[in-house]
């Protein structure tokens, strides 16, 4: 009788298939912990953000809030360090933030903010919003915010681009 050197292709089989069934458990799990972060992520920035306005409006009172995301971040990618902030470049957020709304956006979500309800060129308004990038696959949820600074959420879908107006913010679900 001969000495078996190795593993037999059963042997083999077996393995494969564990780690198939350990994989099949696994994937999802990991897929739905990432989306549950980039979701946290952009609750976080539209909060920030949120902050960041009502900074803007203060520091600003001609202007009012700001008219776009990138008004409210520094000028270039290098940061804010020995610029003053102006109405252009506020330098309250990040530059990634400040510059996500297009893809890639931050942590898996576009951002787009607009000043609205101008009086007299001041901006009394605005309304922030948030959307995946590749709906259910970064994230699954929509979010906005507007002056009153309460978040609110809906069910995203794809295809969906951020909220813009005061009026398509208000019927969305308010987030606890």
């Amino acid at each position: 009788m001969r000495k078996q050197k190795g593993f037999s292709l059963i042997e083999l089989l077996i393995v494969v298939a564990i780690i198939l069934i350990i994989a099949a458990i696994a994937i999802p799990n990991l897929l739905r912990a990432r989306i549950a972060a980039n979701e946290s992520s952009a609750v976080s920035s539209i909060r920030t953000i949120n902050t960041a306005e009502v900074t803007y409006q203060t520091a600003f009172p001609t202007t009012g809030y700001s008219n776009a995301l990138a008004s409210l971040g520094p000028a270039a990618a290098t940061g804010c360090s020995g610029v003053a902030p102006v109405v252009a470049n506020a330098c309250l957020i990040d530059w990634v933030l400040g510059q996500a709304a297009v893809a890639p956006g931050k942590s898996g979500y576009i951002f787009v903010e607009t000043g609205q309800t101008p009086v007299g060129g001041i901006n009394t308004d605005y309304t922030v919003g948030a959307s995946p990038v590749t709906f259910n696959n970064t994230g699954v949820r929509n979010f906005c915010s507007n002056t009153d600074g309460v978040l609110r959420f809906n069910a995203g879908a794809a295809g969906s681009t951020p909220v813009t107006s005061l009026a398509t913010c208000q019927p969305f679900t308010v987030l606890q």
